[in-house]
């Protein structure tokens, strides 16, 4: 778990509305929840929520050179971006572990990027270190922009109502709005948009948004639908020897006929092989225990043999208790582990070869326990 401290002068306003109860650790700055997070959830399946992710770093790029160069240092093709385009890209270490992930978006003649809080000022050190003769320009934006989602069955009709736009834009794109932009950013398999608005309007367009029919839902809601489908995030759910080929960023954040970026002889070969050694998987954790396990706790079999590591761990409104881990890919469900000493299983779904829905098996709790007695 991330030891950061929220920075006051970072507190988002959303924190005053009724029932908001501040979150900790990478989160810092938002609502963990605004009463009920699992009516929140609920939501987000149902109708649609809006998520505070102002505590978001966020990095703007400019310069003729913009897009070359940042082809030239993310693992993804970024040569030809143009304006409206929105992706995802890594910057690995030199032996193709995942070192920073963020949002890509460009508009206007600018390339915005978002990262987790806590590696933005690494991030940021590393670019302009790699800048050498390149015609480009990196400044921290965190503290004048700011980012929102709207997500669910619902959130088109409500941006259209808030916003008062036409259209919004599908996967890969970005539009202009006045002060930011909009880019499709589902939330698992529900539809939504991160909307990119100045700082000091981000109460009134948060407002506007609830008063078009979104619920408030804080981090607790956002994590609980991002671990149910398998999304990984910078610094819970990936430790310093994680390459992309382990986790969803392979598929979203990597180009695979792209060369020449550090880290891609990794890359290449182990999808080449298509033997990563580790994968992500769901945990489907024993409720009836009163402690739930840590990030970066061990993933152990009954007989003690560690077989990876947990990342996120998060109460889900229908699932209950579960966590994303890294285990080791020869690991499948039904066999017997312990997470932190918690009893936990491989979701079903992440069976090799399943053709199980994922989110669609919920967990039978007394046979979960009858499997660890035996």
């Amino acid at each position: 778990m991330s030891d950061a401290v929220e920075d006051p002068a970072r507190r988002s306003p959303l924190l005053q509305l009724p029932g908001a109860v501040a979150a900790t650790g990478p989160d810092a700055g938002v609502a963990w929840h605004y009463g009920d997070p699992l009516a929140e959830q609920r939501a987000a399946e149902r109708s649609a929520v809006l998520l505070d992710r102002s505590h978001r770093g966020r990095l703007v790029v400019t310069g003729e050179d913009r897009n070359s160069w940042l082809h030239t240092v993310t693992s993804q093709h970024l040569a030809g971006l143009t304006d409206g385009t929105a992706t995802e890209a890594l910057v690995l270490s030199p032996n193709g572990h995942v070192e920073h992930h963020f949002g890509v978006t460009a508009v206007d003649g600018v390339v915005h990027l978002d990262t987790e809080a806590s590696v933005t000022a690494a991030l940021l050190t590393y670019l302009d270190r790699m800048r050498f003769w390149s015609k480009v320009e990196i400044a921290d934006a965190t503290g004048t922009q700011a980012l929102l989602t709207v997500a669910g069955p619902q959130a088109d009709a409500v941006l259209r109502a808030a916003l008062d736009v036409a259209s919004l834009p599908g996967n890969g794109a970005a539009t202009v709005i006045e002060g930011g932009w909009i880019r499709r950013a589902d939330l698992g398999t529900l539809p939504g948009w991160d909307v990119s608005v100045p700082a000091d309007r981000l109460g009134t367009v948060a407002s506007a948004l609830l008063a078009a029919g979104a619920r408030a839902a804080g981090s607790w809601a956002a994590e609980a639908l991002r671990v149910t489908t398998r999304r990984p995030r910078l610094g819970l759910d990936v430790d310093d020897r994680t390459i992309p080929n382990e986790v969803a960023w392979l598929d979203t954040a990597v180009h695979l006929d792209k060369g020449c970026y550090r880290g891609q002889e990794t890359v290449a070969r182990v999808h080449n092989l298509g033997r990563p050694p580790r994968r992500l998987v769901l945990l489907n954790l024993d409720g009836s225990q009163d402690r739930l396990p840590e990030p970066g706790d061990a993933v152990t079999t009954a007989a003690g043999r560690t077989v990876g590591r947990v990342g996120t761990v998060v109460q889900h409104h229908e699932d209950g208790p579960v966590a994303l881990a890294l285990v080791r890919r020869g690991v499948e469900p039904g066999t017997p582990l312990l997470a932190g000493g918690v009893d936990a299983m491989i979701d079903p779904a992440d069976a090799a070869g399943s053709t199980v829905e994922r989110g669609a098996d919920r967990i039978d709790r007394q046979g979960f326990r009858e499997v660890r007695r035996s």
